[in-house]
């Protein structure tokens, strides 16, 4: 099936590893320009070598930290000066784990700006060029914690949340400039974050990291993780000519893990 997606220009966020590693060689794969939004510049370049020449030739690291209002901007602008983006992948990464009760004011408000707050300026930015063009896509890369919350990881339920209310807001109001806006749920997708939240939740138990893991397959229909080009596939499918008419959806990507309709 031919996506419609040769010669299209995108931003990845969080393009250095995990799923947004993932989004973007996947795009790749599809002909897309891809701009590599990341801290570490050096993990994409790593990636970047190891791709097929005519691949590599289409990728640009840009630094991006979501932390920063000014590093947001300067991103925008390099892009923007380079005639835009169509297709723009908000990944933001996950905030630390933790109780609502332990978390005090100013962690919240850090970490919605970062999260969510600077996704929606650089959202901002980017899409007078897709309304100019009448032809854009917005993904955002959510959580299953949105439709089923995730104990101790109350900033990512919550601030994600947040971020669900926004998708499906502006999906409306770009709808009828050619522009789509959804969101795309993982359940346990193998990535660095799922390790990282197995072997804390190991140190907690007094477990293994398998043994985590083991319980978590078990709470999954699919009795596995998910692989992170399983999930990139479907974002790079909504991000195609083909997904034109599926805007404001939150599509899951899980394996069965949420249990509601």
């Amino acid at each position: 099936m031919d996506l419609g997606l040769n010669g299209r220009t995108a931003l990845v966020l969080g393009a250095s590893r995990g799923l947004g590693r993932a989004v973007a060689r996947s795009l790749l794969a599809e002909g897309v320009a891809v701009y590599a939004g990341a801290r570490n510049l050096d993990a994409v370049r790593e990636w970047q070598d190891a791709l097929p020449p005519e691949q590599r030739a289409r990728v640009t690291p840009v630094s991006l930290d979501l932390s920063s209002d000014a590093s947001v901007m300067s991103a925008a602008e390099t892009v923007i000066a380079a005639g835009g983006v169509d297709i723009l992948v908000n990944n933001s990464g996950g905030p630390p784990p933790g109780a609502v009760t332990s978390l005090g004011p100013d962690v919240w408000t850090a970490q919605f700006n970062m999260m969510a707050g600077r996704i929606f300026l650089l959202t901002n930015l980017l899409l007078p060029a897709m309304q100019k063009k009448k032809w854009g896509r917005v993904l955002t890369v959510a959580s299953s914690g949105i439709i089923q919350p995730i104990p101790n990881l109350a900033l990512s339920n919550s601030i994600r949340s947040a971020i669900s209310g926004w998708s499906k807001t502006l999906s409306n109001e770009v709808a009828a400039d050619g522009i789509t806006v959804n969101m795309v749920i993982p359940g346990r997708i193998h990535t660095d974050r799922v390790d990282q939240l197995d072997g804390l939740a190991a140190r907690r138990r007094g477990l293994t990291p398998d043994d985590i893991a083991a319980e978590s397959w078990s709470t999954i229909p699919a009795h596995r993780y998910g692989r992170p080009e399983e999930f990139a596939d479907v974002v790079t499918f909504l991000a195609s000519a083909r997904a034109s008419y599926i805007t404001g959806s939150s599509v899951r990507v899980d394996g069965g893990l949420i249990r509601s309709v």
